[in-house]
């Protein structure tokens, strides 16, 4: 490691420990030839993800921008930002695990519209509304009554006993 004030790589580590919840490590270093001390850290290089637009175009993947877009969304729902932030790092880390160079915007917000619809019904719809570019009331109504059907399977398979078939076809074989 070069020494920030002589340029010398010879430079002993005096400490190590964890850093930015065990996403990096810190060690403090000494200068073998000046003395001076500094501090580096050792971190993760991820998969550099470029994002395919609608258009064609490509650009890397901003995960600040994707931070705005949901707070945006997220606006006056009571929503804290550091849940937002963690939302993002785990939209990233899921991104990392496809271990794709290469990803559909279309694909980016499925997947926050998919994590959206557990978190706020309200910021899934204005996230909606802006991702697949409403252009009308009808476009609101048909989403809501997706949201609201998939609302109504989620409590459906929760209340139905899984043998209620089984004691039903019982019922009609006795009968």
């Amino acid at each position: 490691m070069l020494c920030p004030i002589c340029q010398d790589t010879n430079s002993r580590v005096l400490e190590s420990r964890s850093a930015e919840s065990g996403k990096s490590i810190r060690r403090r270093r000494e200068c073998m030839n000046c003395q001076h001390r500094f501090t580096t850290y050792e971190r993760i290089e991820f998969l550099t993800i470029t994002i395919i637009k609608r258009d064609g175009k490509k650009e890397s993947f901003d995960k600040s921008k994707l931070l705005r877009g949901i707070i945006r969304s997220c606006e006056k729902t009571g929503i804290e930002v550091s849940q937002l932030e963690a939302f993002v790092n785990q939209i990233e880390v899921e991104l990392q695990g496809k271990c794709q160079r290469e990803i559909t915007s279309a694909e980016i917000g499925e997947i926050v519209l998919s994590k959206l619809s557990g978190i706020s019904e309200v910021a899934y719809i204005r996230f909606a509304s802006v991702y697949r570019k409403f252009q009308g009331i009808r476009d609101f109504v048909d989403t809501l009554n997706h949201l609201q059907n998939q609302k109504e399977n989620l409590e459906f398979t929760a209340t139905v006993p899984q043998n209620s078939e089984i004691s039903l076809q019982q019922d009609v074989i006795n009968v």
